[in-house]
């Protein structure tokens, strides 16, 4: 935020700083580099410059002419013109923070809109607007655990399936909180050896599904997963793909606590990575210990239906000890983007997109682990599948990228050593029939 000042307001900072001119400000900086001559290109004017920026973009692979499997966490999904136009809508696209309810009405009702949705696709009973991503969520799962226990538990078990982004960012988190972070050495998929880490220390157990290695855990071990965690007195926390919730049962449903993930699918496009939103939803009984803002809904003096910040647990709004998280914003215009998405989708529309990527995943995979040298690792999965490849999966997308125009999968060597040799695919309703049959040919080309 820019705030303009006079100068006799400059002049009234410096004194109280003890300087006398602004230049003084930078003495500890040496001559020679305040003002350094930049070796810049001629100006350009604005045709010129969009002339140029066009030629650099260009020559960028982007998922508009080029076939992509590529999932791990960011997901290429159509996104419907009306998702766009409303961001555009000044209103949405300059606005900051909703300070003011009583000028911030539609911003308010656009994020209480958001939460509505949220809980009813988590089948949890409060959202907040969102974090700054999936990994932010989940660490944040992380301390509203913790700060749930009272200081009383201070370890969290994690598995080693749950995105391993999510998991570096959590321990980043947790360096400065001071628990132990379990899980990293249990078999991947072992619900049962997950549990048998759970002790009278363990504020929470945190599991992916499906998880990063696209397997899908069916409600029934969850279930038993979510009572083993609640018998130990401990918080159950779910990591979900969105997209995933139109087909299968929500966290919800099977005893989750908390349940958080990453929202780039739901009408967010790829953008390079970001940025995106982390969504973030609970049980009303923990909702004072969660982070961020939660929007509700009431009525003023008149009885007319109003929106206001309902709850706000950051350090900017209350006593900073008492404070539930430093997070200073949510991601509005992301979260907006999921809101308009999940709202021209409906239910149907939701589950239409989730059957189209479940089936053409499962399309790819069966034609895939009849290739000669491949063997797709047989597990149930939602739209991403292990594949062991015969070459390493670093050289193989190279060739898919330079030979065939395709962008391949994820190189899982990187961060699991035991799956070196193992391409995680993922396939959307963006994938046609022939883009399919063309990255199955081009496997098997060098699958010779």
């Amino acid at each position: 935020m820019y705030i303009a000042n006079t100068a006799a307001d400059q002049q009234a900072m410096l004194q109280a700083i003890g300087v006398d001119t602004l230049d003084d400000l930078f003495l500890d900086v040496p001559a020679d580099y305040r003002f350094p001559t930049l070796h810049l290109p001629p100006a350009l004017s604005e045709l010129e410059a969009m002339a140029e920026m066009a030629d650099l973009a260009g020559r960028n692979e982007e998922t508009r002419g080029t076939p992509c499997f590529l999932g791990a966490g960011a997901y290429h999904h159509f996104i419907p013109s009306i998702v766009d136009f409303v961001l555009r809508k000044p209103e949405f696209f300059t606005a900051y923070t909703p300070y003011q309810p009583e000028i911030s009405q539609g911003t308010l009702q656009a994020h209480f809109e958001y939460q509505s949705m949220l809980v009813q696709l988590t089948g949890m009973e409060v959202s907040n607007v969102s974090h700054y991503d999936g990994a932010t969520a989940c660490a944040e799962a992380m301390i509203m655990a913790l700060s749930v226990a009272r200081g009383k538990r201070r370890q969290v078990i994690v598995s080693p399936t749950l995105h391993p982004q999510y998991r570096a960012v959590m321990r980043t988190y947790a360096q400065g909180v001071g628990e132990s972070v379990l899980g990293d050495d249990r078999p991947h998929g072992d619900l049962d050896a997950l549990a048998e880490l759970l002790t009278a220390e363990t504020a929470c157990l945190i599991v992916q599904n499906p998880d990063f290695l696209g397997r899908q855990y069916p409600p029934s071990a969850m279930q038993r997963l979510a009572d083993r965690v609640h018998a130990a007195g401990a918080l159950f926390v779910v990591a979900v793909n969105p997209i995933s919730l139109g087909l299968f049962d929500p966290p919800g449903a099977y005893g989750a606590d908390i349940v958080v993930g990453e929202g780039q699918p739901l009408g967010n496009a790829l953008n390079f990575g970001g940025p995106y939103l982390g969504f973030f939803t609970t049980k009303r009984q923990h909702v004072h210990k969660s982070a961020g803002r939660i929007v509700g809904m009431t009525v003023d003096a008149d009885g007319q239906r109003g929106f206001v910040v309902t709850l706000s647990s950051r350090e900017q709004h209350i006593r900073r000890e008492r404070a539930s998280s430093n997070i200073c914003s949510n991601q509005a215009l992301n979260a907006l983007a999921a809101a308009v998405y999940l709202a021209a989708l409906g239910p149907q529309g939701l589950r239409e997109v989730a059957e189209l990527c479940y089936h053409k995943a499962h399309f790819a995979a069966r034609l895939i682990d009849r290739l000669p040298g491949y063997a797709v690792l047989e597990q149930p999965f939602f739209h991403e599948f292990v594949v062991h490849t015969p070459r390493p999966p670093a050289e193989i997308n190279a060739r898919l990228l330079d030979d065939y125009g395709i962008l391949g999968g994820y190189d899982l060597g990187q961060d699991y050593p035991d799956l070196a040799h193992h391409l995680l695919l993922c396939a959307t309703e963006m994938n046609t029939r022939e883009e399919i049959e063309a990255l199955v040919m081009a496997l098997g080309d060098m699958g010779e």
